[in-house]
C-alpha cells in the first residue's frame, strides 16, 4: 500500500504551525503582557521565565515554514505573495524582540528602549500573525495557479479581527504561564489579566465561530452537514470545558491548571480551523494534492524529518524539563 505522502506531509507541517502557535504564543503573550508591568525587577523577572526557550520555540515556524517551500510549493507561491505584509510585519516583530533579549541587559539608560521593542516587537508580531490568519481563513483568489488578487486583499474587517483576538489569545496564554512560572506580585497580576484574557478570548471565540462558517460555503456545509456537523457540538463542548478548567484553576490558584487549560482552548481553535479547511492548503482553490510537490522529493524529505523532528522535539522537551518550577527572582539571563 503506498503511502499519502502530501496527506503525511501537511499533518507534519500543521503539527509544526500548531507546536508554534501554542509554545511561542506564551513568550509573545510575556512581551504583550510587559507594559502592564512597571517595576524594573518585575520585568526581568519576566524576560528571565522565557528566556531559555524563547528562541527553540521559534524553530518550529521556520520549520513550517520551510517545509511549506520544500513540500508544497505552489501553496507557498500564492501564499506569500497574498501576505507579504504581515508576514514582513511578524517578522521585524520577531526580530526586535529578539534583539531586546540581547540588548536590554546591556544598558541602563536606554533600557526602556529595548523594553518597548520587546513589548511592541512581540504586539506587532502577534497581531500580524492574527491578520495573516485571518485573510487565509476568508480565502486567496487563485487563477492559473497562481495568486490573482490585490495588494491589499488580507486587510478586511475579519482580518483586523482576527488579529486583534489573537493579541487577546496570546496574552492569555503569557498570563497563565506567568502564573506557572513566578510568585508574588508578578504571579497576582497575571492571575488577574488572565481572569480578563480569559473572558475576552471566549467571547472571541463566540464571535469567530458564528462568523467564519458563513465566509465560504465549505465551512458551512462543512460544519452543518453531516457526518461532519458532529464536530459543531464535540468541540463547542470541548472548549467550554476548557474555560470551566481555566477558571477554576484560576480561582482555586493550581499554578499549571490554567496554562494547561489555555493550550487545549488554542489546541481545539486551532482543530476547529483544521476542520474548515480540509482538504484545502489554500481554502478553498488549492488542496494539499494539487500543491504538492513530487512523490519522489517529498520521500527524500521525509526521510530527514523522520530524523530531525524526534530531535527537536527531544531538546525542546529537555528545555522545559531542566527549566521547569518557579521562576527564582536572583537567577536569570544576563
Amino acid at each position: 500500500m503506498a503511502l499519502d505522502l502530501p496527506f503525511i506531509w501537511a499533518a507534519l507541517i500543521a503539527f509544526a504551525v500548531l507546536a508554534y502557535v501554542v509554545l511561542d504564543g506564551f513568550d509573545l503573550g510575556v512581551g504583550i503582557l510587559f507594559p502592564f508591568f512597571r517595576e524594573e525587577e518585575e520585568r526581568d523577572t519576566m524576560m528571565n521565565s522565557v528566556a531559555p526557550v524563547w528562541d527553540g520555540n521559534e524553530t518550529w515556524l521556520v520549520l513550517g515554514g520551510g517545509g511549506l517551500l520544500a513540500v508544497f510549493p505552489l501553496a507557498y507561491a500564492t501564499i506569500l505573495p497574498a501576505l507579504y505584509a504581515p508576514l514582513i510585519a511578524m517578522l521585524l516583530g520577531l526580530i526586535f524582540r529578539g534583539v531586546a533579549f540581547e540588548y536590554r541587559w546591556r544598558t541602563k539608560r536606554a533600557k526602556w528602549v529595548w523594553d518597548w521593542a520587546f513589548a511592541g516587537g512581540s504586539t506587532v508580531a502577534a497581531f500580524a500573525q492574527g491578520i495573516a490568519l485571518g485573510a487565509l481563513v476568508q480565502g486567496i483568489p487563485v487563477a492559473n495557479r497562481a495568486y490573482a488578487g490585490g495588494w491589499w486583499d488580507w486587510l478586511t474587517p475579519f482580518s483586523i479581527a482576527t488579529g486583534i483576538a489573537l493579541v487577546i489569545g496570546y496574552g492569555l496564554l503569557g498570563s497563565t504561564w506567568l502564573v506557572m512560572r513566578t510568585s508574588g506580585h508578578i504571579a497576582q497580576n497575571a492571575r488577574r489579566f488572565a481572569y480578563g484574557a480569559g473572558a475576552a478570548t471566549l467571547v472571541a471565540i463566540g464571535i469567530f465561530s458564528l462568523w467564519t462558517p458563513f465566509l465560504k460555503p465549505l465551512y458551512v456545509d462543512r460544519w452543518f452537514t453531516f457526518p461532519t456537523a458532529v464536530f459543531s457540538v464535540i468541540v463547542p463542548l470541548l472548549v467550554v470545558l476548557c474555560f470551566y478548567s481555566l477558571f477554576r484553576g484560576l480561582r482555586i490558584r493550581h499554578d499549571s491548571q490554567p496554562f494547561l487549560s489555555a493550550l487545549a482552548i488554542f489546541i481545539l481553535a486551532y482543530a476547529g480551523i483544521g476542520i474548515s479547511f480540509y482538504p484545502y492548503i489554500v481554502p478553498t482553490s488549492v488542496t494539499i494534492w494539487d500543491a504538492a510537490a513530487p512523490d519522489e522529493s517529498l520521500g527524500f524529505l521525509l526521510v530527514g524529518a523522520a530524523i530531525l523532528v524526534p530531535i527537536i522535539l527531544a531538546y525542546t522537551g529537555y528545555a522545559y524539563w531542566v527549566f521547569r518550577g518557579k521562576m527564582d527572582p536572583e537567577e536569570g539571563y544576563h
